[in-house]
């Protein structure tokens, strides 16, 4: 099984003039030790105008620096919200294959529709259209990224004619695909369309079970893969901190984690919201007494405690576990020492089991995958008389000119400031 860090930016409030400078800068320095220990994935979410629960609007960038500061970890969108009133999909597919250049191949495209209504009416996404948008926007956005030329669409959600869309990533045919599952009937869909599973659902080793059946019998009976290429993994979140001392743990990290839980209840369950003016973390203190007590199996403990819990989970099939270690105000030396620890006392003997058993998972899902790409009905390149002709803007004002006008100057100024001719000199010679 591997391992993986998860960020959201959480920033209760107050807020100071450096708050997300400091902000951004801890989870960098993060993301940099979780390399040097050998943890083996960074995700970053896509959020908009989720106060105090998520200040990460641009992960595309966030995981560009990181690229540029670890050799190894993978960095992986978690997720990228597909609507096109979001990310119009030729943009999504130029940023995931520029990222997987500028990361040598470390990049994993992580999926999802969203479901608060800050972010869809924010950007005009409609509640009732977004799960079909979401499924449209990724098919073409896999053959923008393979196909040479884009053969063009024309859809419900967007449009597009002919073109070349490049960069191409270096993970060939394109980077994995995973997407966000909240509950056992978006892992179903994971399975059917051949994607990873990114479960955001705190569960517990048994339900993780049920889920990591359900998928694999669902992948290998139906899976008609949404890509070129299918991911069949499962990843879950648990909560993390990790002490010698089981209270320190607890101390460290509850409340963090407790937090987490109120935020994204308040922005996307029971909250009512007044932009830039709803103090979240004042609510959660309020309601802290009236909250359930942290459950002991969310990965916050003693190194002990917490090989027991990810046991499990590993015995249950998951392929990855996610650590939400930044949340609410866990300090960020806190969230080092905690990865330190694990990475020394823990994370050893499952790298071990997991390099072991890696190639017979690898010979177990291969009938599975080859059936999967038998029952996929690819989209067929475009003949060389089917690709449009683009004629460039000079030349048709040019090629418009009456009669009497053609013999004009055959040169002109750029926006750049460059001359260039009116006509081809190529066609000329």
């Amino acid at each position: 099984m591997k391992f993986g860090i998860f960020y959201e930016h959480q920033l209760p409030r107050p807020w100071h003039e450096q708050s997300e400078q400091q902000l951004f800068d801890e989870a960098l320095e993060q993301v940099e030790l979780a390399d040097r220990l050998g943890i083996d994935y960074a995700w970053e979410v896509e959020h908009h105008f989720l106060e105090e629960y998520s200040h990460s609007s641009a992960p595309e960038v966030f995981l560009a620096a990181c690229s540029q500061r670890t050799q190894r970890i993978r960095l992986g969108h978690g997720i990228v919200l597909m609507p096109p009133a979001y990310n119009h999909p030729a943009r999504v597919a130029e940023r995931i294959a520029t990222l997987d250049l500028v990361s040598h191949g470390r990049i994993d495209f992580g999926t999802g529709e969203s479901s608060s209504l800050a972010e869809l009416g924010g950007f005009g996404v409609p509640v009732e259209r977004k799960r079909d948008q979401w499924r449209e926007c990724v098919e073409e956005v896999c053959k923008m990224m393979v196909m040479e030329p884009y053969p063009g669409h024309r859809g419900e959600a967007f449009s597009m004619p002919v073109r070349n869309v490049v960069p191409k990533p270096v993970q060939k045919p394109h980077p994995p695909l995973w997407v966000a599952c909240s509950n056992r009937e978006t892992i179903k869909l994971a399975a059917r369309l051949g994607m990873g599973a990114l479960t955001f659902a705190f569960v517990d080793t048994e339900e993780a079970k049920r889920w990591v059946d359900d998928y694999h019998e669902i992948f290998a009976r139906e899976c008609v893969p949404i890509g070129f290429a299918p991911n069949p993994q499962i990843a879950m979140v648990t909560g993390f901190s990790c002490h010698r001392d089981e209270a320190e743990a607890r101390r460290r990290g509850e409340d963090g984690f407790r937090f987490f839980g109120y935020a994204l209840g308040h922005h996307y369950i029971f909250g009512a919201h007044v932009p830039s003016r709803t103090d979240i973390w004042k609510r959660f203190e309020a309601a802290r007494p009236n909250l359930p007590p942290a459950d002991e199996r969310r990965g916050i403990g003693t190194p002990d405690q917490l090989r027991e819990h990810l046991r499990g989970f590993e015995e249950a099939g998951v392929d990855q576990v996610i650590f939400i270690q930044q949340a609410g105000r866990n300090r960020h030396e806190h969230i080092c020492e905690s990865l330190e620890l694990f990475g020394r006392e823990v994370l050893p003997e499952f790298r071990e089991r997991e390099e072991q058993e890696a190639p017979r998972r690898a010979a177990r899902l291969a009938p599975a995958i080859e059936a999967a790409l038998a029952r996929k009905e690819f989209p067929k390149p475009l003949a060389p008389e089917e690709i449009p002709e683009i004629v460039a803007l000079g030349r048709q004002i040019v090629e418009q000119r009456p009669p009497e006008q053609q013999g004009e100057p055959a040169v002109a100024t750029s926006g750049s400031g460059l001359t260039v001719p009116l006509r081809d000199p190529a066609e000329s010679a």
